[in-house]
């Protein structure tokens, strides 16, 4: 997990400017898996919880990307158009440091879900993502697209006021509020993730064509870590993943899950070379007693597992050492041996050790 976000926000006037677009139109790679994409938007209000950081009730955006029918539709959008302004005005360059040229047009980033297409009929197994710190939600299409084609159903949520942008039906953007002393920022931000994940869950179990008795969730960075507390404080999701995500806080102290364990099975990927998910990872595995996994991308960076993957080379801009191509692959084939296994009964035999037709992925415990 990355912190300098929390001095980068302070920084940012709120007056922004939206420069020429870019010329070239970014698109993400192709899912693998043998159904076809949806995409819906859901804006949820929790009435009964008053916002932790404005006035009024909390609310949120969320996307749910499903396996879908077989017809013809319009692409759904990768980020509105407000929070593509902004995204690229202030997310990916004074918060993210991306260094993407000016005027990226975020907004025409090709995806391959149909907005609100029919979903396929069948209950699917739920998939909860969680972006990291200064990520929009949207930030993670690329998984989440390829697991919904491979019959998942993926639900990813903004947390306002601490996302970077979101944009709401009515067009308004609201962003990240000043952090102000990053240890207590980040605590509140993770324990209002946790609030936030359950509410959606509930909000989603009123859906006939869905079931959260057995949920799993996956997280980048920041993400990592909420997706590891919320299995702690919620029993209905009972696989996680942590895409190098500190389990430690900003003061250096270890997260519950970190100094306590999970009972549920937990998959930790790091990045490559020298990392800061060393102390709470270590404790992490020595205290948990049921199955887990620390695997690592050999030549990636913090970035690699986010969309900056995919869409950073195509703007001449590097993200670690290891091929685009064989970083997304690798990455696919193992989030979905975890899940296939933990979530479907598959046999995750690639979780077992190490893997001739994947070489960049390299087992740490």
């Amino acid at each position: 997990m990355r912190w300098k976000i929390l001095t980068a926000a302070v920084l940012v006037t709120a007056a922004l400017t939206v420069p020429a677009a870019a010329a070239t139109r970014l698109a993400l790679p192709e899912p693998s898996g043998p159904y076809r994409v949806g995409e819906t938007d859901l804006h949820l209000v929790d009435a009964a919880r008053p916002d932790p950081w404005v006035a009024g009730p909390r609310e949120l955006m969320v996307s749910v990307h499903y396996p879908a029918l077989l017809v013809p539709g319009r692409a759904a959008p990768y980020m509105l158009p407000g929070a593509a302004a902004h995204f690229d005005a202030v997310t990916a360059n004074q918060y993210l440091g991306l260094g993407t040229p000016p005027g990226t047009d975020w907004a025409a980033v090709r995806t391959h879900a149909v907005r609100d297409a029919p979903a396929l009929p069948g209950r699917r197994p739920v998939i909860v993502y969680s972006p990291g710190l200064g990520e929009p939600r949207t930030w993670g299409t690329a998984a989440a697209e390829d697991l919904a084609s491979r019959g998942y159903v993926v639900v990813s949520a903004d947390h306002t006021y601490e996302a970077p942008e979101v944009q709401f039906p009515d067009g308004s953007v609201r962003t990240m509020v000043e952090p102000g002393d990053p240890d207590p920022f980040l605590r509140k931000a993770l324990d209002v993730r946790v609030r936030d994940t359950r509410f959606v869950l509930d909000s989603l179990a009123r859906l006939p064509w869905l079931t959260v008795d057995r949920v799993g969730m996956l997280g980048h960075s920041m993400g990592g870590a909420a997706a590891a507390l919320t299995m702690a404080a919620d029993p209905r999701v009972v696989a996680g993943v942590d895409l190098d995500g500190n389990l430690t806080y900003y003061d250096g102290s270890p997260m519950p899950p970190a100094a306590e364990g999970l009972a549920k099975p937990f998959l930790l990927v790091g990045k490559d070379g020298t990392t800061d998910t060393g102390p709470g990872w270590t404790a992490f595995l020595a205290h948990t007693p049921g199955w887990a996994r620390q695997l690592k991308l050999l030549g990636s960076e913090h970035a690699s597992f986010t969309d900056a993957e995919a869409l950073l080379p195509q703007l001449g801009v590097g993200v670690g050492t290891l091929d685009p191509a064989t970083a997304i692959r690798t990455q696919r084939a193992y989030l979905a041996a975890f899940f296939d296994r933990w979530l479907r009964g598959g046999d995750g035999r690639l979780l077992d050790g190490p893997s001739s037709r994947y070489p960049a992925m390299a087992f740490v415990s």
